[in-house]
């Protein structure tokens, strides 16, 4: 498939799109994320559960596999997602 030249601003545009759409759902699992730290506290539960990140960091993996993206490059973003939504869990 061949893009022309004139394309690039529309596809740029696309990409904004999704950019703004994956910041707001960064944002929702970061809300989510405090309603559990709060659900976790009221149990007296620990904040940090290790092996529910790695299930978390190892979905992201398959799921990236399935997608054909690279599957160490999305759980390296999945870490980093994981380790903003403990930080508002614990209210920092």
């Amino acid at each position: 498939m061949l893009i022309a030249k004139e394309d690039l601003g529309r596809l740029r545009q696309e990409i904004e799109r999704i950019d703004r759409a994956l910041v707001g759902l960064i944002r929702e699992r970061v809300r989510v994320a405090r309603l559990v730290g709060q659900v976790k506290e009221a149990a007296g539960l620990p904040v940090v559960d290790p092996a529910q990140e790695s299930t978390v960091i190892d979905r992201s993996t398959t799921l990236a596999q399935a997608a054909g993206l690279p599957p160490d490059e999305i759980g390296d973003l999945f870490a980093r997602v994981v380790a903003m939504s403990r930080k508002a869990e614990l209210g920092t």
